[in-house]
């Protein structure tokens, strides 16, 4: 069932007090409308604090700036009569005790009418007297086919030929916002580009990303990275380019479920953040980043508030890569913390929505130490794959150096021993071979010269990687992944 049809069925069922939520309070509306006069054929009353009354031309202007008055239009009408009174805003009344009692009143009253006193508000703020009595309701953002076919009719207003294809990925991009601000962004878009194009989705998504900027729990992250940046892990970039099209309609209509999301756990500096910016890139997806340490809060019960809304914004925002960096730390604090279990039921909850969720929601967990994971979250079913990325090998190091020297100095790469280099930097990260490359350019550079192979050879015999002054953790690490629990993200050596 949808949210119309189970909306229906509560004014049919003669629920007296129904609390809408929703921030589109020009589209519910319309909606109720509809739905008041074509299923039920009842009166409709639309009352706001400024304007009072609407609808209803013998009760125009009743109740102005009297909340309380308000509430006496469903008695003045008589108990045959069916209708619908839509109050706006009217959340912020709910703790006077006067209309507290008249609420409590009414309740009793219409159980036998064919009336319905419905709240609109954009925050769900009920008083404890009014829990047993009121039923909420959370009116969804727009669907993909409601936005396609908006998309559409402004298309055909516009006399523009877009393909359904175009139609339908600007559709998918557009979920996750409400029907007023893809409109709103459909006319910037129409004012700096003249028609709607694939050239909208950039726009589309600095729209998603000033969303993002006001709740202050995640991070709109930039997915400036691309394949050709990742070096080796071709196991991983296979399993990436397979799942390429895994948001689209076509896929949704062959059948297939949404992916879940992927944990990458390896050696720190081997391209996990590196590889989430990528996903992102590739998938033409917003990358949001989930900092754990936001959701917890002081007062009782917050931090679990949090984490609730921090998925409903993912999930309003969907589909998108939620990127959960170093999600080992937050268990390791869940182990130590003495915060009376806040906690672990943060990341319960945390756990128990990447099992269940439904949502277009692509998590991308990266993770240093396995030991500090349960092992519940490393089981199929939260995430669809567990991926090792280790240190790179002979040809991943020469492919590492490559990108590097490509993007500093792309006319004469080619000029530096590469198979010399990878020889000589065993047992480094990706990471610490882009530090070789940055340190030989500071010292080409303070020479007033080009940087060269000598240069590169110099910084690594004077390095010392990771791998020599953790060698046990790392050696511990490599032993897990080479048991076969964990799918290894290059290939073959």
């Amino acid at each position: 069932m949808n949210f119309l049809s189970d909306f229906i069925l509560l004014l049919k069922a003669r629920y007296p007090l129904i609390y809408v939520v929703t921030a589109e309070e020009e589209r519910i509306e319309y909606l109720l409308k509809y739905s008041t006069k074509k299923y039920l054929s009842r009166a409709y009353y639309s009352w706001d604090f400024v304007e009072g009354y609407k609808g209803n031309p013998n009760d125009t202007g009743f109740a102005t700036k009297n909340p309380l008055e308000a509430l006496e239009l469903p008695d003045k009408l008589t108990p045959e009569t069916g209708a619908v009174f839509v109050l706006k805003d009217y959340d912020n009344f709910l703790k006077d005790f006067s209309v507290i009692r008249k609420l409590k009143n009414l309740s009793k009253t219409l159980k036998t009418q064919p009336k319905n006193i419905i709240i609109v508000s954009s925050e769900l703020v009920i008083p404890d007297p009014l829990k047993d009595l009121l039923v909420t309701v959370e009116f969804p953002l727009p669907s993909y086919q409601e936005i396609y076919d908006e998309l559409t009719r402004l298309v055909n207003s516009l006399q523009q030929t877009v393909s359904p294809e175009t139609i339908g990925n600007l559709s998918v991009a557009c979920q996750g916002l409400s029907m007023e601000r893809i409109r709103r962004v459909l006319s910037k878009v129409i004012a700096q580009y003249g028609e709607i194009s694939e050239q909208s989705s950039p726009l589309i998504l600095e729209e998603k990303k000033q969303i993002i900027q006001k709740t202050q729990l995640l991070d709109f992250c930039l997915a400036d990275k691309t394949l050709s940046d990742l070096g080796g892990l071709s196991n991983f970039k296979n399993w990436l380019g397979l799942r390429a099209n895994a948001f689209s309609q076509a896929a949704i209509d062959y059948g297939l479920p949404y992916p879940k999301g992927v944990l990458l756990v390896g050696v720190q500096g081997t391209g996990k953040s590196l590889a989430a910016k990528v996903i992102a890139r590739e998938w033409n997806l917003p990358l949001l980043r989930l900092d754990f340490g936001r959701l917890f809060a002081s007062l009782v019960g917050q931090s679990e508030s949090r984490a609730r809304n921090m998925i409903s914004i993912a999930e309003a925002l969907s589909p998108c890569i939620l990127w959960v960096d170093e999600i080992d730390k937050a268990f390791a604090n869940s182990q130590n913390s003495g915060d009376n279990g806040t906690t672990n039921r943060v990341l319960a909850t945390f756990i128990t929505w990447l099992a269940e969720k439904k949502s277009p929601v692509f998590v991308v967990a990266t993770a240093n130490n396995i030991e500090w994971i349960p092992a519940e979250v490393i089981r199929k079913g939260r995430f669809d794959e567990v991926f090792f990325l280790g240190l790179p090998s002979f040809e991943e190091r020469r492919a590492i150096f490559e990108v590097h020297l490509q993007k500093s100095r792309p006319d004469n790469y080619k000029n530096y021993e590469l198979e010399l280099l990878s020889k000589i930097t065993k047992n480094y990260s990706g990471a610490e071979i882009e530090q070789v490359v940055i340190e030989a350019m500071r010292i080409g550079f303070n020479e007033n010269r080009e940087f060269t192979t000598d240069d590169l050879i110099t910084v690594v015999q004077k390095f010392v990687p990771l791998a020599q002054t953790k060698s046990s953790s790392i050696k511990q690490l490599m032993q897990w992944a080479e048991s076969g629990n964990v799918a290894l993200a290059s290939g073959p050596n």
